[in-house]
């Protein structure tokens, strides 16, 4: 039986088809072959509470997630820019995931951003927003290429496909994504 890395793909928009999304559609196909993608929900989890690890009693949609990011070897972040942070249902996900404190699932896994934004700036600041968290969670992130994907509706065809440059370029990042990943194996 041939052992899968597992990358955790986790999408930062809820909306249904929205550009992060096709986007990480996009990067999985990617992948070289030895690995598994597998998208995460974030959309479920509720706002983090630390009542929950006490008298609430932990949320099922909690340890679920967690049990979910622990079976992962690495994780990919593809993420839109609000209001030049991270959506909030990302940073959620972050939270739920790194608690009870000192019991964080992320530590040591390996981690990639691709920000994306219609605009020119092309999710500067949620990308760096999140390599600040990740950072904090003990998570290796890509460091080169970093990925910001601007204007992200003129990439994209009408079947959620990406031009090839744009292809070209996630591949090189998808490639270090496997050299971070390989060396922490």
């Amino acid at each position: 039986m041939i052992n899968l890395t597992k990358i955790g793909i986790i999408v930062g928009s809820l909306r249904k088809n929205s550009f992060s999304k096709q986007i990480a559609d996009n990067v999985v196909s990617l992948l070289p072959a030895g690995y598994e993608a597998e998208f995460v929900e974030i959309g479920n989890l509720p706002l983090f509470n630390q009542d929950y690890e006490g008298d609430l009693g932990t949320p099922a949609e909690y340890t679920s997630f967690r049990n979910t990011i622990k079976a992962l070897d690495a994780v990919l972040f593809v993420t839109p820019e609000y209001n030049r942070s991270i959506p909030a249902a990302l940073k959620n996900a972050l939270d739920v995931a790194s608690r009870p404190y000192g019991e964080s699932v992320w530590s040591g896994k390996p981690a990639a951003i691709i920000s994306q934004s219609p605009g020119a700036l092309a999710g500067f600041g949620s990308n760096h927003h999140l390599r600040q968290v990740l950072t904090f969670l003990n998570m290796p992130v890509v460091q080169q290429p970093e990925a910001y994907i601007g204007s992200v509706h003129e990439l994209l065809d009408e079947n959620g496909k990406l031009n090839g440059e744009t292809t070209q370029f996630l591949q090189s990042f998808v490639n270090e994504f496997d050299h971070l990943i390989k060396k922490y194996q």
